[in-house]
């Protein structure tokens, strides 16, 4: 029933012209009607203004002298209403009472100050308030002007055309909506133009606001959680020297010299309140650089960029008070207050802006981190081969321990527990004897090749990038070529060894077979792959976030100071131990947590989604070593042999690229960077490579190689 009334509506709304449309809604206007009925009227009226479709021909009549070549259709619109109204005196004069008496009963400030604040003072809270606004629309009954606003322009409605009004229409619609006033006698005995006045005290209004923006933004600057972090901790700021503390007092200042009616000191007086508020921005920026240095947490940055947010809306503000007279001014704050109000419902823009600087706090410790994986010259070159070889004879260990935990047919999920905690500590042995492991490189090295982008404006920025790409694809290619190399036969020789020596084998012939089919290229061995990779970049999230939580809690100084851990271990040894857990603590909860993920996410994805199972290169690899040592050389004349080796070089590819692919997504967005900054650097990259193509496989000597400086 209710779907047929809707359908005739719209098909009845769609049979009328928009002029018919506006004339029926602007001869049903009551200025003596309910709140509610005033505000559904002016929301009609609003989206009548948003509206597409044709006009009559009257539309185009009065075009403004300057108006541009493409006008937007909401300047059409208004231009066209405000047409209609001048020729219907008795619908202006109900039009503007109407709206005057709507502005009188709505509460503005809430507009004014709150339109783009979040109202909790945590980000849960702020979250939980967003999801229930776009749940539960405001109702139109609310005095409240925000909500007012939030029904009139609804997110998909871009406001900027408000701000772009020419003067003429600007000038015509303060007209509709001024209060009227009496003449004014000039001296000959005639009546002289009225003055156009806003409704109410507009003016009060905006001083109300700033009153209430300067009170929030000095409590939340003097507090304890933005004080102790103005400052280092050698020498703390006095709290009377703080732009905060002086913020109140110069608003007053500045509202005392208004009533005094000089406008000199109200000049001097505003600007100093611009200059603390400059001043307050600056603070912010100070605490941001705190954070970044010594850890962030992400409400204390929520309620920072709160802070910052009100510094700004204080300064428009400000501006549109000293130019109560300029229509231009107004309606950029209007707009502005919109748009505000627009971003203030968007969840997607409460998590991006608040997490912004703890991504880019991740991506710069993976960038620290990536940078002891870029082998640049033949030394670091060979360097990582030993590294990769000796990650590859610890993974040979790690993959008949897996068979081991496969063999004894234990249920799925301690099965992945295992087989998780076989996988952590065989990374754990690989970090502290400073092997390598060729997956894990690509998420640590992306945010390294990100934050080189920063010098890319100038020519030798260009060429250290192109310099790093190739650079980096040589390490992973020896990363992934010294594991393989040493895992396999290392795999294979455990096997022939022990059917030599004891005449057994350490798996089955049936799952030596079921191994290699398992890995063949044709099945789901590329997807497991890439499913792969997307963990191995999960866990240099976790690295990330692990070494942040040291810094913000100050875990080692924590140690470093520990009084008992100073009477066993000496202040020496409390300093070195401190030392050590700051070092280890990213990469030992990193290699926790990917080898736990490796484990478990199978098992559990398997349970509740679809079938899953880890297809790592150097596992996978090793796994092919132990089949062939049971299945002998008879298996070289099979085909499943070599569509599990394809299947294993489509895991190194995948492994190596999703992984590194998302890190440098993370990392690029962490820094506002887009494709079309990175596309002519991947053209200076071909070129490099054109010239120079065996620098992708071995370090080429600096005297053989010539910089692309172009």
């Amino acid at each position: 029933m209710f779907r047929s009334i809707t359908t005739l509506w719209k098909k009845w709304r769609a049979s009328r012209s928009a002029g018919q449309q506006l004339d029926a809604l602007l001869a049903s206007a009551d200025a003596d009607a309910p709140y509610a009925e005033r505000s559904d009227w002016l929301i009609e009226l609003a989206h009548w203004i948003h509206r597409r479709g044709k006009l009559d021909a009257e539309a185009a009549s009065e075009p403004a002298p300057d108006a541009p070549l493409r006008t937007p259709p909401e300047h059409v619109r208004v231009r066209y209403l405000l047409h209609v109204l001048d020729r219907n005196p008795a619908w202006k004069a109900n039009v503007g009472a109407m709206v005057r008496k709507l502005l009188r009963d709505s509460d503005s400030i809430s507009l004014l100050c709150d339109a783009g604040m979040p109202v909790h003072s945590g980000l849960l809270g702020a979250l939980v308030e967003r999801v229930q606004a776009q749940l539960i629309p405001p109702a139109p009954n609310r005095r409240d002007l925000a909500a007012l606003v939030t029904l009139m322009f609804p997110a998909t409605h871009d406001p900027e055309w408000i701000a772009t009004l020419p003067a003429d229409l600007l000038k015509r619609l303060q007209a509709l909506i001024a209060e009227p006033a009496p003449l004014p006698v000039t001296a000959d005995g005639s009546d002289a133009a009225p003055p156009a006045r806003l409704p109410g005290d507009f003016s009060l209004d905006l001083l109300t606001a700033l009153h209430n923006l300067t009170c929030q933004i000095s409590s939340t600057g003097l507090s304890p959680t933005v004080r102790s972090r103005l400052s280092s901790d050698e020498a703390r700021v006095a709290i009377e020297k703080l732009p905060f503390f002086r913020l109140t007092r110069a608003l007053l200042a500045v509202e005392n010299a208004r009533d005094a009616g000089e406008p000199a000191r109200l000049l001097q007086e505003v600007s100093w309140l611009r200059l603390l508020l400059d001043d307050c921005r600056k603070a912010t920026d100070d605490v941001f650089a705190h954070l970044y240095r010594h850890g962030v947490r992400v409400d204390t940055v929520f309620q920072v960029e709160r802070m910052r947010m009100r510094i700004v809306r204080a300064e428009r503000l400000l501006d549109a008070w000293m130019a109560a007279d300029d229509a231009p001014t107004q309606a950029r704050l209007v707009a502005d207050l919109v748009s505000a109000n627009q971003r203030s419902q968007s969840v997607a823009h409460l998590v991006r802006s608040n997490f912004a600087l703890l991504s880019r706090k991740v991506v710069e410790l993976s960038a620290d981190t990536g940078e002891h994986y870029i082998a640049r010259d033949r030394a670091e070159y060979l360097t990582m081969l030993r590294m990769a070889a000796g990650g590859g004879l610890v993974t040979a260990v790690t993959v008949y321990v897996k068979f081991g935990v496969t063999g004894a047919h234990l249920p799925s999920m301690i099965e992945g527990l295992f087989a998780g905690v076989n996988y952590a500590l065989s990374f754990l042995v690989m970090h502290f004897c400073h092997f390598s492991l060729a997956t894990k490189q690509p998420a640590m090295t992306a945010p390294t090749l990100a934050r080189e982008l920063d010098g890319t404006n100038v020519a030798a920025g260009r060429a250290r990038f192109v310099s790093s790409v190739v650079a980096l694809i040589r390490t992973q290619a020896a990363a992934v070529l010294g594991n393989v190399l040493l895992v396999f036969p290392a795999c294979l020789a455990i096997q022939l060894a022990c059917g030599w020596l004891f005449h057994v084998n350490l798996i089955s012939p049936a799952k030596a077979h079921a191994t290699l089919q398992s890995f063949s290229l044709f099945g789901p061995t590329p997807f497991y792959a890439a499913l792969t990779g997307v963990l191995l970049w999960a866990s240099s999230l976790f690295a990330g976030w692990a070494d942040n939580w040291f810094v913000l809690h100050r875990v080692e100084d924590a140690l470093a100071w520990n009084r008992r851990l100073r009477m066993t271990l000496g202040a020496s040894g409390a300093a070195r131990l401190a030392r050590f857990c700051r070092v280890n603590a990213a990469g030992v909860w990193g290699n926790l947590v990917l080898g736990m993920m490796l484990g478990l996410v199978p098992a559990i994805v398997s349970a509740v989604a679809f079938h899953f199972e880890v297809r790592h290169v150097t596992l996978s690899a090793g796994s092919i070593g132990v089949a062939m040592g049971v299945l002998g050389t008879r298996t070289l004349e099979s085909g499943e042999l070599w569509w599990a080796v394809a299947g294993v070089a489509s895991m190194a590819v995948l492994n190596v690229t999703v992984s590194f692919a998302l890190a440098l997504h993370m990392a690029l967005r962490s820094r506002d960077l887009g494709r079309r900054d990175v596309r002519p650097l991947m053209r200076a990259f071909w070129r490099r490579v054109r010239k120079h193509p065996m620098a992708l496989v071995w370090p080429i000597r600096r005297g053989g190689l010539r910089e692309d400086n172009e």
